[in-house]
């Protein structure tokens, strides 16, 4: 467990690092918020249990876990727009010590319940006293829009155990589709705000 801690505690000072070089240089943060979770043992036993790991052999080898269990580690970063959630996701992943294992692009095809979110299975590396190890790491990225969205259709799933009324799926669509409608403006009106920055700054002598 202390190596997904400290593959998440690798992956929070890169994010940290270019958050601060925007800061300085653009002077703008692209990044709204950051949290993180290491899964409970629990959590990670009713996975396994849910996924038919166990076998008549016994449990899984920790081997096992890691290639088939890739969320142990998670963390999420909310952005203010959409751009910024491409523009960290590409920054974050041109690193040479970073790679990709897999990406679902929630953003560019919406889940069929109106679901929006850019996912990605990263490795990062890992220095501990016996050597280098290499430490998978789920990274969400989301708008502060998609994350208000998924935090209610959590909250309404776990209310209902998952027997959620047809009317109520409806109007979860119709509030992904308005918040999806929300950062197209929010977008369009930063990227004013950006041009008719850059050309004052132009004009001045």
């Amino acid at each position: 467990m202390l190596e997904y801690e400290f593959g998440l505690r690798a992956l929070e000072t890169k994010l940290s690092i270019l958050r601060d070089e925007f800061l300085y240089l653009h002077d703008y943060n692209p990044i709204e918020h950051v949290s993180s979770r290491v899964k409970t043992a629990e959590s990670i036993v009713a996975k396994v249990q849910r996924r038919g790991l166990v076998s008549q052999d016994g449990p899984p080898t920790l081997e096992a876990l890691r290639e088939h269990i890739t969320d142990i580690a998670g963390i999420r970063v909310t952005c203010s727009f959409v751009e910024d959630v491409y523009r960290l996701f590409d920054l974050l992943t041109r690193q040479e010590d970073v790679s990709i294992r897999r990406v679902k692009d929630y953003i560019a095809a919406p889940k069929a319940n109106g679901y929006q979110s850019l996912h990605a299975i990263v490795e990062v590396p890992v220095f501990l006293s016996t050597g280098q190890i290499r430490v998978p790491v789920e990274i969400q990225f989301r708008t502060v829009a998609m994350d208000f969205w998924a935090s209610m259709e959590h909250k309404i799933y776990y209310k209902f155990q998952g027997e959620v009324p047809d009317q109520m799926l409806r109007e979860l669509r119709g509030a992904a589709a308005t918040a999806a409608a929300l950062d197209a403006s929010m977008q369009a009106l930063h990227s004013e705000i950006h041009r008719a920055s850059a050309s004052s700054d132009a004009r001045r002598p």
